[in-house]
């Protein structure tokens, strides 16, 4: 078949929802499809040009190429599942959430005008009838797909992806907890770095970029050490450092699905998450596979403690996620996609 993945770019951002399109390309290739990746530059803000960029991929013809037909498109979120095809298939990463949950709160980008009141409203109209044309709508997680039915009222099946290829391996535990993540508010690092404050057996190691990070330096100043911030890592450096790590941690304010879980876990590692983390919560359970605290600092600072204090916990723990982890895979999902 040629299969068309569509999804959007926000240029010189590379995250876990682009990490995931490319992997798709690649495993449809591996099967032997021809697939290509198919991008629009994407820009949220301000509001009012939300549409604009969405009615982008309405204009976007994905029928045919040189002449030849394309059998499938495989759009990944919003905007990209707006193009119109006879045969797409909608796997939903997440949704502009600035439209949904997160409108009216701190993460929300509209205001009470008329204008962005008639814009939040146009974005679900638009949503109920791109998603409402794909053939099959997935989601990446339950938690989406509650979003989904909650919102739209459309039924999506949940259908998890794995996370990036890295060289995973289990290394002995090097005593510190490591955070992989975007810097951005919503990921709620400053909560590990609080906790760091409380207590000073522990270390902390941030990797990645993003806007929060002059912030989180900040809050992290004075700590002698205890938060080292390295930045975005190559892929052989990252897997290095979760095979050293004592644990993960993971907490984002109700997130959509997150691949950071199943990295710890293919690495060994359990997971220190909250009782308000979305999606993680599907994979990393209390005392199972990993630690679920309420989101507060002293709370995440004791169950690094505990996990330093039980060797044997952290890598039963670790090894009972890496179960999971190793169950979720491409040809399982290619199967679904192309069912």
């Amino acid at each position: 078949m040629r299969i068309a993945v569509a999804a959007p770019q926000v240029p010189f951002v590379r995250g876990g929802a682009e990490l995931m399109a490319e992997d798709l390309v690649t495993a449809l290739r591996d099967r032997g499809h021809e697939a290509e990746l198919v991008t629009v530059p994407f820009k949220w803000y301000p509001g009012t040009r939300v549409l604009d960029q969405a009615f982008l991929w309405r204009l976007v013809d994905l029928t045919e190429s040189d002449g030849r037909p394309i059998d499938r498109v495989i759009a990944t979120k919003f905007p990209a599942y707006a193009v119109r095809h006879p045969n797409k298939v909608a796997w939903v990463l997440h949704q502009f959430r600035q439209a949904y949950d997160y409108d009216r709160t701190e993460l929300g980008q509209f205001s009470e005008s008329p204008e962005d009141r008639a814009t939040r409203a146009a974005i679900e109209r638009l949503d109920a009838v791109a998603l409402g044309e794909a053939r099959k709508v997935f989601a990446t997680s339950r938690n989406v797909a509650d979003r989904l039915r909650r919102f739209n009222g459309i039924a999506a099946d949940v259908l998890p992806h794995p996370p990036q290829a890295l060289p995973y391996r289990t290394g002995e535990s090097e005593g510190f907890v490591l955070s992989v993540n975007r810097l951005d508010r919503a990921k709620r690092i400053d909560l590990l770095i609080e906790a760091a404050k409380r207590e000073p057996s522990l270390r902390v190691v941030i990797t990645g970029e993003g806007p929060d990070r002059e912030r989180l330096e900040s809050l992290a100043s004075g700590l002698n050490g205890q938060v080292e911030f390295v930045g975005r890592v190559d892929d052989e450096r990252l897997a290095d450092l979760y095979s050293r790590s004592l644990a993960v941690y993971y907490a984002p304010l109700d997130e959509d699905f997150g691949m950071v879980p199943y990295e710890a876990f293919l690495s060994g590692k359990p997971v220190v998450t909250t009782v308000d983390a979305g999606g993680p919560l599907e994979v990393v359970h209390d005392h199972e596979t990993g630690v679920v605290v309420a989101p507060d600092a002293a709370e995440i600072a004791r169950a690094a403690v505990y996990l330093g204090e039980h060797a044997d916990d952290a890598k039963a723990w670790g090894n009972a996620g890496k179960a999971i982890a190793e169950r979720v895979t491409w040809d399982a999902c290619i199967d679904a996609l192309l069912s």
